[in-house]
């Protein structure tokens, strides 16, 4: 059947043809990575992480009392067969168990933001071959939902503090700025596990491995002056040897922090973090073929 060309289909084809055409295409390299961007979808970056607070504690009993007792039931085990038994030392004049919760603060903080960092790109599978938005709002967004956690055992921390007498000092105002630290470490360490994770599924039962051995590789139950003084630096390569030693230092006040350590933990963090985010932006282009 023929189809008459009337002057306002004419009309139509014509407006049609002058339409600009639009092609979408990946973008490589670190001019990739567009921070305007990320702004322009911040809202979408607070509903994921709200997102991932409410999944996480829906139809749970005892709700968000969990960040309260994984934390002190960990210090209380810590205590009892490392603090008494095994006579593990802690810093001078500092209880064991507000020293081991101390360190527990910033590990659990991102343990717990590696683990979901690592593991969201699969978890967010249809969103991701779905719709387009920057895809390291996902990692990033399930890191933020973890500070909800890390607050309320900083109260538990807080009534610890009082119990044994511990006084606050200035050096408390540091906080964001390490829990800031804690959190690109996440981020730095995530952005490589979530892309490899996508491609290899392998990456995922390891992870809680990986989070072990890296677990008595910093100074969470022991005092980091337990580590020679000429391997300081190349312990510090371990980022969270330098941030736990902060956060003591801070909270608690007892000695000056090793310089040496905080910077080799500082540098490691700012290589894993561009390396990684030049990884993750490599692997977007890709990125919902793979997951």
């Amino acid at each position: 059947m023929s189809q008459s060309i009337t002057p306002d289909n004419a009309a139509g084809a014509a407006a049609t043809d002058d339409l600009p055409t639009l092609r979408l295409r990946p973008r490589s390299g670190w001019q990739g990575l567009d921070l305007s961007e990320l702004w322009h979808y911040r809202d979408l970056l607070f509903f994921l992480a709200a997102r991932d607070i409410k999944v996480r504690y829906k139809q749970t009993f005892l709700g968000v009392a969990w960040a309260l007792l994984q934390p002190l039931t960990a210090m209380i085990i810590f205590s009892i067969f490392l603090g008494i038994l095994v006579k593990v030392p802690s810093d001078p004049g500092i209880p064991y168990p507000i020293f081991v919760l101390c360190g527990l603060l910033p590990w659990q903080l991102f343990s717990q933001s590696l683990t979901q960092a690592s593991n969201s790109l699969i978890e967010n599978e249809r969103l991701i071959t779905k719709i387009y938005f920057p895809r390291l709002l996902i990692p990033f967004a399930s890191i933020l939902a973890g500070l909800l956690d890390f607050a309320i055992a900083l109260v538990l921390f807080a009534f610890l503090m009082l119990y044994f007498h511990v006084p606050l000092r200035p050096t408390i105002l540091l906080l964001p700025l390490l829990v800031a630290f804690v959190v690109m470490t996440a981020l730095a360490v995530g952005l490589w596990l979530s892309a490899l994770n996508a491609q290899y599924r392998d990456f995922r039962y390891a992870l809680p491995f990986i989070v072990q051995v890296w677990f008595y590789a910093s100074p969470v139950v022991y005092p980091n002056s337990i580590i020679p003084v000429q391997w300081q630096i190349l312990y510090g390569l371990n980022p969270m040897a330098g941030v736990i030693e902060a956060f003591r230092w801070a909270l608690l006040g007892n000695t000056h922090p090793a310089w040496p350590l905080l910077a080799a933990s500082a540098a490691a963090v700012v290589v894993l973090f561009v390396g990684g985010l030049l990884y993750f932006r490599k692997m977007e282009a890709t990125m919902a073929d793979w997951v």
